[in-house]
């Protein structure tokens, strides 16, 4: 996720200050990504070391504020414009876990698997019902908007994890079963 941005793109509505703008990011990403408060000042300090924000005096409380640059607006447009790379496969520490353990004595990977899916399962059905409280709220509360579109992120990541792990399930079924014929050994493997 991309800190450095999403405060970029906050600080083009105006000057804010750090737990401000901590407030503002969990506010529009629906409270799913809360950010630590260390977090956001280290990223404003590369921010203005980058000549992207720079400091625009303080508020009443005696708070700094910090303002969008004509840098940081154009690096703001440029990330708007740019698709976000798939390039390489993320680390996934389900998918680390479950090839760990195939090669683990004493490890049952079905059973890996199994208390994955009940956890992904428990955590998708809460989804869906947050998901279904901010679609009632989403009419009178526009900023629900945000929120709505996180939870559908994540509700679709859970299902396909789900399936993910249906697929791995009934793929070492059939391994064990003599099936499918194991892999070759690779040579200095």
């Amino acid at each position: 996720m991309s800190i450095r941005h999403g405060l970029l793109a906050l600080l083009a509505a105006g000057p804010r200050y750090g737990s401000r703008l901590r407030t503002d990011f969990e506010a529009r990403t629906g409270g799913t990504w809360p950010l630590n408060i260390g977090q956001v000042y280290t990223t404003l300090g590369r921010l203005e070391r980058d000549g992207m924000v720079a400091r625009d005096g303080v508020d009443a409380a005696g708070r700094t504020l910090y303002a969008l640059t004509e840098a940081g607006r154009a690096e703001l447009g440029s990330w708007y414009d740019r698709p976000v790379e798939r390039a390489g496969p993320p680390r996934d520490e389900l998918a680390i876990k479950l090839v760990m353990a195939l090669g683990t004595d004493g490890v049952d990977v079905r059973e890996v698997v199994e208390a994955q899916r009940r956890h992904v399962t428990r955590a998708l059905h809460d989804q869906v019902r947050q998901r279904a409280e901010a679609l009632a709220r989403a009419p009178e509360h526009p900023g629900e908007l945000a929120r709505l579109l996180v939870l559908e992120q994540l509700v679709l990541h859970a299902e396909a994890e789900v399936r993910w792990l249906d697929h791995c399930e009934a793929r070492l079924l059939r391994f064990t079963r003599g099936e499918e014929p194991l892999p070759p050994e690779q040579p200095g493997a």
